[in-house]
């Protein structure tokens, strides 16, 4: 009951803004190169994965989001424990994370294009980048957020500086690592648009650029549809994950309540 009533909210005001949308669309009579009408949008969606068209693209760049996801958060998480556990680390490394993430990714993704063409690879490059930084982030501020007295307890237990790392550090950190990485499946999917925009011939992001240039309004919107479908499908996937793996952290906030 309680599921239907939290998914009954969201889904009321969705339904509000699109009778709303296509209200005004068709009272006043917008032209379709503007704004499309809700009704227009479905009917491109249809079309679209009915020749099959959609869903080869979209299987593209959900491929190089989530390959690029994995390679950008195995790399934070990596350079996240060594700050950590190399303090001297953070001070010679973290300064050239930061200013790498300053850059803005529409600025390096052509750059990425001349020197890994325009396959996948510079897509999943682009994708690693844009997901390395709310990783590592977070895996620092999660391993540093250990309750003293604990260290203290396990230095007195005799622990190595690994000891302490795996089951100390490690655990106390999943809770703020996750966090990066919800962060970080979502804006895997605009790093993987970014590169398309750039330079590919397949993808979601290259139909967009399609549709635009033919002023197919409808079908831009529709893909935009399918854009948050695949994202909205992987930060789900997560959460489950985090479910499962940081089973604890809801009970230590019950327990605590």
């Amino acid at each position: 009951m309680t599921a239907l009533r939290n998914a009954g909210l969201p889904l009321l005001v969705f339904v509000l803004i699109v009778g709303t949308w296509e209200a005004v669309v068709r009272w006043f009579e917008v032209p379709t190169y503007l704004v499309p009408a809700p009704s227009a949008v479905a009917a491109a969606f249809v079309n679209g994965f009915a020749r099959a068209n959609y869903l080869g693209h979209a299987a593209i760049t959900g491929f190089q989001a989530v390959t690029g996801f994995l390679a950008g958060s195995a790399l934070g998480i990596a350079i996240g424990v060594w700050i950590v556990v190399f303090p001297t680390a953070e001070r010679i490394v973290y300064p050239y994370v930061v200013a790498l993430q300053t850059v803005p990714k529409v600025a390096i993704a052509p750059l990425m294009i001349v020197w890994f063409g325009f396959g996948l690879e510079s897509k999943i490059i682009i994708v690693a980048l844009v997901s390395l930084f709310p990783v590592l982030v977070n895996v620092i501020a999660g391993l540093k957020a250990v309750d003293q007295d604990r260290l203290d307890l396990m230095s007195a237990l005799s622990a190595s500086r690994w000891q302490v790392l795996r089951y100390l550090r490690f655990p106390n950190a999943l809770p703020f690592i996750f966090a990066g990485l919800n962060t970080a499946i979502v804006f895997s999917v605009i790093g993987a648009i970014v590169g398309e925009f750039v330079g590919a011939n397949r993808g979601v992001g290259f139909l967009i650029l399609q549709a635009n240039f033919s002023l197919d309004i409808a079908a831009a919107f529709a893909l935009f549809v399918v854009l948050s479908i695949m994202g909205i499908t992987l930060h789900w996937i997560l959460r489950r994950i985090e479910a499962r793996v940081v089973f604890w952290s809801k009970a230590e906030e019950h327990f605590r309540a």
